[in-house]
């Protein structure tokens, strides 16, 4: 599943130095091989689902349709804000300019020792250590949950 990493960021540009583009090629690589999803939780759509149905169930058959309604629209939100994983190297590359830099300050305290000209080169250097790949995974699990709200699975 490499074509993930692969390609799908914007042509380089001044928008996108090309610093921040290899942190998130690297990132984009470590999260692929690890298998890494993550859930966004619409708990605010959930609860006003719930609502709607409970409403439209009460106009629709008074009293006991309110509660036909909420038992059902309780249902349709817990369903909904059980979230949808998704693979968190498209969430990566999905991630608006000024996320993927916060990304990229947190990555670059990580692996600011290394010296490296390019993606290629970079991932290399991480890929050939399990330290820095585990402070990597925990820094991007630890920002996806932090900062998107979402829950982290890894399909090992």
């Amino acid at each position: 599943m490499a074509h993930q990493c692969q390609g799908t960021l914007t042509p380089r540009s001044a928008a996108m130095p090309v610093a921040v583009e290899d942190i998130m090629r690297l990132l984009c690589s470590i999260s692929e091989e690890r298998k890494m999803k993550a859930a966004v939780k619409h708990s605010g759509r959930g609860a006003l689902v719930t609502g709607a149905v409970a409403f439209v169930g009460g106009l629709v058959g008074g009293p006991p349709g309110l509660a036909v309604g909420g038992a059902v629209g309780g249902l349709l939100g817990a369903w909904m804000t059980s979230g949808q994983f998704k693979p968190v190297p498209q969430i990566i590359m999905e991630l608006p300019p000024a996320e993927q830099q916060k990304l990229f300050n947190e990555a670059t305290a990580i692996i600011r020792h290394l010296e490296w000209t390019d993606a290629v080169q970079l991932t290399m250097l991480v890929m050939g250590s399990e330290a820095l790949q585990k402070q990597l995974l925990a820094m991007l699990a630890n920002y996806v949950t932090r900062e998107l709200r979402a829950e982290v699975q890894y399909d090992d």
